[in-house]
């Protein structure tokens, strides 16, 4: 007869080692950090309601700020660097404050197409770019041309993008396809989701206080680590990027499984 000891080192030998082969070294920390970052960027309205300023001066300051979060995760070696720039519901906002934030992501990409091409960094948008005026479609379209051969960073800005909404496109996507459901993994769901071929973020962040992902990346996120700041987004500099950075080596993330000194405590007893 088997004895119990044997079956259970058995089945703790099947269960998957969670690892962290997706994280790299930062060469600044020489720590961990995660291969993929996505930003849900919040708070440029409060930050300009504190400074008496109107709230398109606070979305000018948040976009400011972009670059410098670029640079630093870049210089932490982090590979893929997603951010929540406007919603699917931000739609619903008053149109004055619409148009400004159209116009300042046209203003950004214009200010750092440059930067992208000397710094090696790949931009990618995500949402329903066909939202946008044809001015803007064909500039983004074109700084996505300038920078498809580019192999460093990734910077994916998601505008007129939703969760739910992507997880829907993604459903149309696949029974257009044609799959049967027995074809149907979760794989190949992922494969039709806008993030296909990137892998799914290791840390989100949210920036001004609220602690919620408000429909961003909602299949990609399953397993995330969420790490919440009270710093409003145009404030949130390259100390709060390190300590982000720092809190995520910290964890331990088990995806489910156990880590290896849990199993083999199991297989001791």
């Amino acid at each position: 007869m088997r004895s119990s000891s044997g079956t259970r080192a058995r089945a703790i030998a099947d269960v998957p080692d969670p690892g962290h082969d997706g994280d790299v070294i930062s060469p600044i920390s020489g720590g961990r950090v995660p291969r993929h970052v996505a930003i849900i960027m919040d708070g440029n309205g409060r930050w300009a309601k504190q400074r008496g300023l109107p709230r398109v001066a606070g979305h000018r300051a948040g976009t400011e700020n972009i670059r410098r979060i670029i640079e630093r995760f870049n210089d932490h070696g982090v590979r893929y660097l997603t951010l929540y720039a406007f919603s699917t519901e931000n739609w619903s906002r008053p149109a004055p404050e619409v148009r400004a934030l159209i116009r300042l992501l046209g203003r950004f990409i214009k200010r750092e197409l440059d930067n992208f091409v000397r710094n090696n960094v790949q931009l990618r948008m995500l949402g329903h770019i066909e939202t946008l005026p044809e001015w803007l479609q064909k500039q983004v379209n074109d700084a996505i041309e300038r920078t498809r051969d580019n192999d460093g960073l990734v910077l994916n800005i998601c505008f007129s993008y939703g969760g739910r909404d992507d997880i829907v496109m993604a459903v149309r996507r696949v029974i257009e396809s044609g799959l049967g459901p027995d074809e149907v993994t979760e794989e190949t769901f992922a494969g039709h989701l806008q993030t296909a071929g990137i892998p799914d973020p290791d840390l989100i962040i949210r920036t001004a206080g609220d602690n919620r992902i408000s429909n961003f990346l909602l299949w990609q996120s399953a397993y995330s680590e969420l790490y919440f700041t009270d710093a409003y987004w145009p404030d949130f500099g390259r100390e709060d990027t390190d300590m982000a950075l720092a809190e995520y080596g910290r964890r331990m993330r088990k995806f489910g499984g156990l880590l290896p000194e849990d199993v083999q405590a199991l297989l001791q007893r």
